[in-house]
């Protein structure tokens, strides 16, 4: 059942932004664009909607104002009072990159505006459950007087009512999709409320932290709100003299977990991103994310936000998915490096780890789907006891690569218990774990396909049959929910019932979407040089990707299941140096058409342009 991935030209309301671009220039309308701009580049950037240069400029002044995100009023009316009268704050994080980053944003941020005592909890997955449960209110000591969350909140009503038991006040900031009741906190800021204002619904949960920080410093330094004319200051403080923190050194830490996280990357959070990446490639990099940057075997004075994604994300996400986010937490938040790179030295083995793991369950995964065409399954649930809960998700997005339908897998979910249950504040909590095997219930994650809301299609099977799932949430694209063992084969039919129902048919084809062909002579190192500094490229703004019929000239293993190729332009006879990972044992065809990314080679300080293809078939 495995989906074919065919060719395809761009999506047409992209393609119409490319027409107009075409228009413009054959009417003798000026672009805007400077003469060093690439065509070939501008004609990417068209093809993502943007048409003239403002669209790129990724700026900080450009960044959007904090004054439209609904909740800050009441949120930093709370901090202030909390820094003023001292305090004890406990950021409430969450288990993922998106979640680790935005809480060592808060911790580090709030201290940098005055607070003098501040922690942290991030829920362990196997303790605690997802978000401010009541387990992790009731493990909470000492008390804090004030709890903010990060990343999460926004469906934890029992959690957020338990601590206001206990006398906590409690600040939400989330960036999730709000279910049907919301907790009754003292404030909420979420860009994703109904009725909230602010422009961009995109930004991560470290975006929202960074936001309410940008406030709370609006606050207690009245210099920071905007002029008469509505302007607003730079991120920066203006002069030393007074004071104000500096901000923009917390947004390596902004730009990692916002492009870890997936979320769309707008003209908003490309701002934040490319800040990010602007400070890492000066060598300003917080301890921690320099220390991951060198485990991943990257360069920090060429990092672009697919490193992010591919090499520092998941050294972070592994220790939330095997073990506790604590580790990556004091990762992000000492100063010291030796520290930082023996912290990034255990969540390297962690991910390695993880990696291991995942490619065997993987590959089971793929021997349960290999007879899915005899019964012409849409949406598709597993279930294996060996598997691990952490890295269900895993499964799921490879499977729903392979297949191009939504998948869900799930595994025995497993309770963790801590000796002196209490959660890890800071590095000198010591803590004696007992591992079991909850086999009477099952945590499950999904991925899904364009076209199909994962987490509406869990509240429309959950309608239609109570009781069935115990708890779920998520978003369009990926969910997470827990059910008892028993009815697991009641909810594999209900899924599949629900993504025939929702999932037009010509929604299962698989299409590949690239920018079309370069023209002859254009496959250049000053192409690939701007293709790689004029992002941040990724999600909602995707990596270019052309698509060209070449030669095989000549080609050799690289590794185990890797190509490097010898690709001979027909056109003019050009060469051109490439590589394919992950192709396993076939040869390559004579002739081929390829989709590829056009990147540079750096090797032992000598620069080339290379073509990493991405899919290949006959031509």
């Amino acid at each position: 059942m495995a989906a074919a991935a065919p060719l395809a030209l761009l999506a047409w309301s992209a393609a119409l932004s490319v027409l107009e671009l075409r228009r413009r220039e054959s009417q003798g309308e000026p672009s805007g664009w400077d003469t060093a701009v690439h065509p070939v580049l501008q004609r990417v950037y068209a093809a993502r909607g943007v048409l003239r240069p403002e669209g790129v400029a990724h700026r900080l002044q450009h960044l959007l104002p904090p004054q439209s995100l609904g909740g800050l009023e009441a949120a930093t009316e709370l901090l202030a009072e909390a820094i003023r009268d001292d305090w004890a704050i406990l950021i409430a994080g969450d288990y993922d990159c998106d979640g680790a980053t935005g809480t060592a944003v808060a911790v580090r941020g709030l201290r940098m505006l005055g607070a003098k005592r501040v922690a942290y909890a991030v829920p362990n997955r196997f303790v605690h459950g997802y978000g401010l449960t009541p387990a992790l209110v009731d493990s909470l000591q000492p008390r804090p007087q004030l709890i903010v969350t990060v990343d999460n909140g926004v469906a934890s009503v029992a959690g957020v009512a338990r601590a206001r038991e206990l006398g906590m006040r409690v600040i939400v900031t989330d960036h999730h999709l709000p279910g049907e009741q919301l907790p009754g906190c003292d404030a909420m800021v979420n860009p994703n409320l109904a009725g909230d204002g602010f422009p961009s619904k995109a930004l991560a949960g470290v975006g929202v932290m960074f936001y309410l920080l940008l406030a709370l410093r609006a606050r207690l330094y009245p210099g920071d709100r905007p002029d008469r004319q509505g302007r607003e200051e730079p991120i920066r403080g203006r002069t030393p003299e007074k004071g104000r923190p500096d901000l923009s050194t917390l947004l390596d830490l902004v730009a990692l977990g916002t492009v870890a996280d997936l979320v769309p990357l707008d003209f908003n959070n490309r701002v934040l991103v490319d800040a990010g990446l602007r400070r890492i490639r000066n060598g300003h990099a917080c301890a921690g994310i320099a220390a991951l940057i060198e485990c991943g075997k990257r360069s920090a004075a060429t990092l672009c936000a697919s490193d992010l994604g591919f090499a520092v994300g998941p050294r972070l996400n592994a220790a939330g998915r095997l073990e506790d986010m604590q580790l990556g937490v004091e990762c992000l938040l000492t100063d010291d490096i030796a520290q930082a790179r023996r912290y990034a030295g255990e969540l390297d083995a962690i991910n390695r780890e993880r990696r291991d793991l995942q490619a065997s369950m993987v590959a089971e995964a793929e021997a349960m789907t290999a007879g899915l065409s005899d019964i012409d399954a849409v949406g598709v649930a597993l279930y294996e006891p060996s598997w691990h809960a952490g890295v269900v998700g895993l499964v799921a997005s490879k499977l729903k690569e392979r297949l191009h339908r939504p998948v869900i897998a799930f595994a025995p979910a497993t309770l963790e218990e801590c000796g002196d249950g209490s959660p890890l504040l800071d590095s000198s909590a010591q803590e004696v774990r007992i591992n079991r095997s909850d086999t009477e219930h099952l945590r499950g994650s999904g991925r899904s396909i364009p076209g199909f809301h994962l987490r509406d299609a869990l509240a429309m099977i959950d309608a239609r049959q109570p009781g069935l799932i115990e708890r779920f949430g998520g978003h369009a694209m990926a969910a997470g929910l827990s059910l008892r063992t028993a009815d697991f084969p009641r909810f594999a039919a209900a899924f599949d019932e629900a993504a025939r129902e929702l999932i037009a048919p010509e929604r299962l084809q698989a299409a590949l979407y690239t920018d079309g062909e370069l023209p002859a002579g254009s496959l250049s190192l000053q192409l690939a040089l701007q293709l790689r500094s004029a992002g941040p490229w990724g999600q909602a703004f995707p990596e270019p990707l052309f698509d060209n019929v070449f030669e095989c000239a000549n080609w050799k293993p690289m590794g185990e299941g890797h190509w490097r190729l010898g690709l001979r332009d027909p056109r003019d006879g050009s060469m051109h140096d490439a590589v394919m990972f992950n192709v396993g044992s076939v040869s390559p065809p004579l002739r081929l058409r390829a989709a590829y990314e056009l990147v540079v080679n750096d090797w032992q300080g000598r620069e080339s342009p290379r073509l990493l293809l991405r899919h290949i078939e006959p031509a």
